[in-house]
């Protein structure tokens, strides 16, 4: 298990920051700012990072996690306990895909987080890919224009929790919910 702290945390990790007020700053002292202006400031529990962008940022990937609807390019600020930090590759199979179809959501965690139940896991560019696949379906219904069903939540149900649970092709799951075999 690797161990995180200020001075490793930015090299190729995986981490959910939640987003708290921006008043939580006010007495702390600002650590380091980085060239695309993101700043962050230490704590033995963890670190804050005040950013107008979160996802990709250089060889790591941190998504916050926000209590309202953000749009990129706004100031927001997150915080992650160092035990949030999880070691980050493009190649190893590190990554599981939860839905949330009450939100109509999709978004990947690492296998090293406390949801991990033994999901299947991709690497980062399989995961983006299904990810992109399971949104088709959260938000369009043109996936399912040729297939025939009495139920249409059903079917969608059923080829949300295919894609995510295995590696079957898109096309070849449509042939499958139709004809029922795999």
């Amino acid at each position: 298990m690797n161990s995180f702290t200020k001075f490793n945390f930015h090299k190729h990790t995986f981490c959910l920051f939640q987003q708290v007020e921006s008043s939580v700053l006010l007495n702390l002292k600002l650590g380091y700012k980085s060239a695309s202006g993101s700043a962050y400031y230490f704590t033995e529990l963890g670190v804050y990072r005040k950013s107008n962008h979160w996802g990709r940022a250089a060889n790591c990937r941190w998504r916050l996690i926000t209590n309202t609807n953000y749009k990129n390019q706004t100031e927001i600020v997150g915080f992650a306990h160092w035990t949030d930090f999880y070691p980050n590759n493009e190649t190893e199979k590190l990554f599981f895909i939860e839905i949330n179809e009450a939100k109509n959501e999709v978004h990947f965690n690492h296998k090293n987080h406390p949801n991990y139940a033994h999901q299947i896991v991709r690497n980062a560019s399989d995961t983006a890919k299904r990810i992109k696949e399971i949104k088709i379906v959260l938000q369009d219904t043109s996936w399912s224009k040729y297939l025939i069903f009495d139920d249409f939540e059903e079917i969608k149900r059923k080829m949300l929790t295919e894609l995510s649970n295995t590696n079957e092709s898109f096309v070849n799951l449509k042939k499958i919910l139709q004809h029922g075999k795999k």
